[in-house]
Formats: structure tokens, sequence, C-alpha cells
């Protein structure tokens, strides 16, 4: 067995510790968390605490201090943090909301040396259950992610708190997981080595599950059916990230989300919508490249996408008036040298990136969009 064979085996952080899941089961988690600390620090958003507030605070009292993340999971705030850490003298802690309240909270743990427990208030992605977090600038823009030694030591998953979240936040979610299917499949779907071969395989299966089964849940909110979708956003997509390794994990849908996120309109546009759009982005490329199974699979999403409500174009996600100078400093953050975007079998510019950005929803590849820029012809 080779070396690099080897280190990769032994890198992966798989999944969490513990994982409980059901209705109300947040209460009923109470012993597990007091098993890993007695004064833990509670950080999640303004609107995501208060959801946990009194069950928390009844259970845990004066031991724990309640802070918010700000805005995003930054620099700055992580050294605020670790100043309230230190402060609290706190032993353990536990994030509440969605992806950036997470990802702060573990790697406030990682940083500060303590265990975390993850209460994801949304489906809209599977941060709670990864061993990896995202960085940005005080602005927004994605700066770098940062791996874990490990997955959270507990992951708790109440329905009953899900259920309180926007509709958008899960269809961002869906968007987010099918990531794994696309993504996976151009990077490692020739891999022979066992491990990888599962992990995205498990992602065709989630794929096929939200393809099946998210429009009844969406319509059915507290279902089993939309229970199964929570559980293929926030366990199953990060189960498959943790099993295939970072060279499965992410490819152009997720570079051309970190690039849109260097654009100021693109701030209040969720995580799983940016990547929604960024994998018909990556369809595109490879139409680009002649491989018309990808034609196909983009007008399949096209027509998945429209039915949820997830972002075919530009348009869709409002960003209509942005210049091309703007989205051009887009294309050329999602193609820095060391951008995920590189995973792709092919060589990918930033002015090919900028011509299938303005043309995700075109049918041929060498249609001029609305923009004026023509998408370049294949090979």
């Amino acid at each position: 067995m080779s070396s690099d064979y080897s280190s990769v085996l032994t890198a992966l952080s798989v999944a969490p510790a513990q994982v409980v899941r059901g209705n109300g089961v947040l209460a009923q988690a109470i012993a597990s968390i007091t098993r890993l600390g007695q004064r833990p620090l509670v950080l999640g958003g303004q609107q995501s605490l208060p959801t946990v507030h009194n069950c928390l605070n009844t259970a845990l009292g004066e031991a724990a201090h309640w802070t918010t993340y700000g805005r995003d999971c930054s620099e700055p705030e992580l050294a605020r943090l670790r100043q309230e850490v230190s402060a609290h003298a706190a032993d353990l802690i536990i994030g509440v909301g969605g992806g950036k309240a997470l990802d702060t909270a573990k790697l406030i743990a990682h940083q500060c040396g303590l265990p975390v427990v993850t209460i994801p208030t949304t489906g809209a992605t599977c941060a709670a259950w990864t061993a990896l977090s995202n960085v940005y600038s005080p602005a927004g823009a994605f700066q770098y992610d940062v791996p874990l030694p490990h997955c959270p030591e507990l992951l708790i998953l109440d329905y009953e708190l899900v259920a309180t979240a926007p509709r958008r936040t899960l269809v961002a979610g869906i968007g987010d997981a099918l990531a794994k299917w696309y993504e996976a499949s151009v990077s490692s779907g020739y891999s022979k080595q066992t491990l990888v071969i599962a992990a995205v395989q498990q992602a065709r299966v989630l794929r096929d599950i939200l393809f099946q089964s998210s429009a009844d849940a969406l319509a059915q909110p507290g279902s089993d059916v939309w229970r199964e979708v929570v559980d293929a956003t926030v366990l199953m997509a990060g189960m498959i990230g943790g099993l295939g390794g970072a060279q499965c994990r992410t490819v152009a849908a997720h570079a051309v989300h970190n690039g849109l996120t260097h654009l100021l309109q693109a701030h209040d546009i969720l995580h799983g919508e940016k990547v929604a759009y960024g994998i018909l982005v990556q369809l595109r490329l490879e139409e680009f490249e002649g491989n018309q199974l990808a034609a196909t699979a983009r007008q399949q999403l096209l027509k998945f996408y429209s039915e949820l409500g997830l972002p075919c174009s530009l348009a869709d996600l409002g960003l209509t008036g942005i210049t091309l100078t703007e989205l051009q400093r887009a294309a050329e953050v999602a193609c820095a040298p060391a951008s995920d975007i590189h995973r792709l079998p092919f060589e990918v510019t930033p002015e090919v990136l900028l011509a299938a950005m303005v043309s995700t929803t075109s049918r041929l590849p060498s249609r001029r969009d609305e923009s004026g820029i023509s998408a370049p012809t294949a090979s």
C-alpha cells in the first residue's frame, strides 16, 4: 500500500461521535450535553438562539453563557469569541443555527481545545455534521476553509426546531446537497478507492432521494417525507463529505459560490442557492467540453429547480444589476490557483467561467445570452 493512499484513509473524519434525532429531542438530550461540559458557551444567531433558549436555559441556568457570532464566521469575530470563551472559563461550545453559526462554533471549539455540540435549526446545510469550517471576511466574502481534526462530539437534530425555519432554507439545503453528486461524480467518479467509491455512490442515492421526495416534503412540512429530506440535507450530505474526503467534497459548484460571495449584491443569497446555481454553471462548463450527458443533466435540473424555487440564472439570484466587471471579479475568485474548480478534468479560465455563468438556461453551447457574451463552442 502506498503512503499516499494510507494518508488519505487515516485523515478521514466521517461522522459525529453521537447523533440524536427526533421530534422534541433537544430536551431529552440535556444529559448528553452536560456529560461533555458544565460551563457551556452557547453560540448562535439572533434569530436562532431564541428557539432553544427556554429549553437550554432551564436546564443549564447560570452556568451557560449566551452569545451571538455576528453576521459571518470571520477572523475578528473568532478573536472576540475566543476572549468570551476565556472570560467565561467555558468547557464546552454549543452551536445553534444555520451553517455560519455552526461553522463558527466548530472552529472556536477547535481553537480553544473544547468539545462542541451542534444544534441545526434549519435544513439548509450539512454544517452540523462536518469536520470543516468556512471563514469569511467581515464583509461576507469567502476567504478560506479550515479542515478540522474531527466531527462534532454531539449533533442534535430536533425536527420541531427545524420545522420553525422558513421554507426557503430547506429548499436551499436541497440545492446544497444535490451538489454532492454533481461534484463528486466529476472529481472522483473513476476512483478505485473503496471508501471514495462508496461516497460517490451514496451521493447518487442522495440525488435520487431528493429528486423523488423534495416536492412532497416541501408540500407537507413536518411529515415523514419531510423528515427524510431533512435527514438527507443535514445528515446524509455530511456523511458523504466525510466518507469521501476532500477530493470528492467540492468542485466547481462550490467554487462559483465562493466567487459570488465577493459580490456585495449576493450577500443575502443563501449558501445553498448559490451552490445550486453553481451546479448549473459546472454542467455548462462540461457542455463546453462536448459532454452531452451534462447537457441532459442541466435540462433535468432546470425543470426540477423551477418546481422547487431554486435559482436557474443570475436573474433568479437577484443579480440583474451587476456589471460584467463585477461578475468577472467573481469568476476570477472562483478560478484562483487553490480553488476547487481545478478538480475538474479540464482547464477553466475566468473568461470561460464567465460565459458559463451567464448562460445557465441556454440550450445551445453557442447561444448568445442577454449579456452579450457568447458561450464557447465545444471542440
